[in-house]
């Protein structure tokens, strides 16, 4: 099957495939600390598991990476794809001035995405992005092997009430 017939499998990236937890102690903060933040991305250590998916899921799907992270961080994000052996895929990132909850700006991409062709998969930590992805029809493999958005309160809230990841 040519590239251009293979569906897509779109998988999150942070506490999907990268290792989030040494640096959201810059969201427990008030004022958060949203540039500490997303300046550590760089450092994450890789989710073993994340890449075993991502590497299984590329060999018969078209790899698309949709994240939360903001468009500033790209090239950090591209490198650290690369550096770590990630399957090449296309980056969809958020806005920089994008605030909408992770679920809505996922699901927005989603239907973009089936437009063009068929999503076999969508991989990713977050529950509420998992049950409104499910819920619009797509099929749904909760990663939950990362830092678990249901028990980390602030990771929760930065996904789904300030639109930040």
């Amino acid at each position: 099957m040519s590239d251009d017939q293979r569906p897509y499998a779109v998988l999150d990236i942070d506490a999907t495939l990268s290792d989030t937890s040494r640096r959201i102690h810059y969201l427990e903060r008030k004022p958060k600390d949203w540039d500490s933040f997303f300046a550590e991305a760089k450092n994450d250590a890789v989710l073993d598991e994340g890449l075993a998916v991502a590497t299984t899921l590329a060999a018969d799907h078209e790899i698309v990476y949709l994240t939360g992270r903001p468009e500033r961080l790209r090239r950090d994000t591209l490198k650290w794809l690369k550096d770590n052996g990630f399957p090449d895929g296309t980056v969809y990132m958020r806005r920089n001035t994008d605030r909408r909850a992770g679920a809505q700006m996922k699901l927005d991409r989603l239907k973009r995405l089936s437009e063009e062709r068929k999503v076999a998969v969508l991989v990713d930590d977050d529950i509420k992005v998992c049950a409104v992805a499910e819920k619009a029809g797509y099929t749904v493999m909760r990663a939950d092997w990362g830092l678990d958005a249901e028990t980390q309160p602030t990771l929760f809230e930065a996904q789904e009430k300030e639109g930040r990841t």
